[in-house]
């Protein structure tokens, strides 16, 4: 496993976001608000946003140099001493700034790896981890020899160390399909463990990072499944037997959507998915009280369709209700209104989701025996289609 160091001091960061023809201003905004998130995540502290308007991207330093100046002027008063990019950086180009701004720069996909990085535990996630990094550095090591050979701890540090560094790229590959095979060895286990499971009916929650999947896993199961209020708090998948009213189903709690996640990202944690590829229900946690809930759907819902896995009955559970309702109704409202507007949300999303809506607030377990009456008529309904023969589970 590529070493996992501490951050040796406090790394004060400025994020750089690129308004451009395939990103509105509003757009950008709205991801640096998920980048600080981010990089408060992984440590860091979040001094201040950069934007710049270009028509797309300068293909060597990625700004103009008008706005590189800028950037180097402000971090060298104010002590800054990491810049995260919101886009994808070519290496060349992280050279190219980093020698511009005289500070170390990563991107968004090196900054949520990094993440991942931190939160591995299992074997599994690990080699997960370690395999989507170097196929992170593999397409970067031309341009990239400057920066890695860079020494120090920090966010964006947790890579290849000094002596892999000076590697070609041919033992680069030989890594990656080292890890490829011992990533397959673990899949044949997890594979073979899925199978002993029996016959059950199999749900597993999804949706976008942080929406509060892991919280209503502890609720559902009664268990105690790590749970906080940061990104990614969830790697490795956890599965759970939950029995409503002597019927029987496995819940899993499987890794959050984000938008942005990168491919290889993607492709390396496909084994952990296997865990949404193969249940028989989706429940689609949605933190309702964020601002670009809607996006955030859009996202979850995209990546599931990539991964294979949106071909299965969904229930669209609406999380944070109590939150929703704080941000959304003034004091002064009458109550008959804001039963109105939440008989309007209501109604709308049983429209959309085809009555596969219910609203909840995980933290006031609001709604909570609703949640529960929901997913045990769909569980049994799956067992009358699956599995005719176990009446005693329906």
């Amino acid at each position: 496993m590529l070493e996992n160091k501490k951050i040796a001091e406090e790394e004060r960061a400025i994020l750089v976001g690129l308004v451009h023809h395939r990103q509105t201003e509003i757009m950008v905004n709205e991801y640096l608000t998920e980048l600080a998130f981010l990089a408060e995540t992984a440590g860091a502290v979040v001094d201040k946003n950069f934007i710049q308007k270009l028509p797309k991207p300068d293909s060597k330093t990625f700004l103009g140099k008008g706005k590189l100046e800028e950037i180097r002027t402000y971090v060298t008063a104010k002590g800054i001493n990491l810049a995260i990019f919101d886009d994808e950086l070519t290496g060349s180009q992280i050279i190219n700034i980093e020698k511009a701004i005289g500070i170390k720069v990563i991107d968004r996909s090196d900054l949520i790896l990094d993440i991942f990085a931190r939160r591995a535990k299992t074997a599994q996630a690990k080699v997960q981890v370690e395999l989507a990094q170097y196929q992170y550095l593999l397409p970067r090591l031309k341009g990239m020899w400057q920066h890695l050979e860079r020494q120090g701890a920090g966010i964006g540090s947790r890579g290849p160390g000094e002596t892999e560094i000076e590697t070609d790229r041919r033992i680069v590959k030989d890594k990656i399909s080292l890890l490829k095979k011992r990533l397959a060895d673990i899949d044949k286990q997890s594979f073979t463990q899925r199978k002993e499971r029996g016959v059950y009916i199999r749900v597993a929650l999804v949706g976008y990072t942080n929406v509060g999947k892991s919280t209503l896993m502890n609720i559902i199961t009664k268990a105690d499944v790590f749970a906080e209020n940061k990104l990614f708090a969830t790697l490795d998948t956890t599965t759970r037997k939950v029995v409503y009213e002597q019927t029987p189903f496995l819940l899993s709690d499987t890794v959050g959507f984000i938008r942005k996640l990168p491919h290889h990202l993607v492709e390396s944690f496909k084994s952990t998915l296997d865990e949404v590829r193969e249940a028989d229900c989706l429940l689609h946690v949605v933190d309702i009280s964020h601002p670009a809930y809607e996006d955030q759907m859009g996202v979850v819902i995209k990546t599931l369709q990539d991964i294979k896995a949106f071909d299965k009955p969904v229930l669209t559970i609406f999380n944070k209700m109590d939150v929703y309702e704080k941000n959304t109704f003034d004091e002064w409202l009458d109550d008959s209104v804001k039963q109105e507007m939440l008989l309007d949300l209501n109604e709308r999303w049983q429209l959309a989701t085809e009555n596969n809506a219910v609203f909840v607030s995980a933290t006031e377990r609001r709604n909570i025996d609703e949640l529960r009456e929901t997913i045990l008529k769909k569980v049994r309904t799956l067992y009358e289609k699956q599995y005719p023969y176990l009446t005693d589970f329906y």
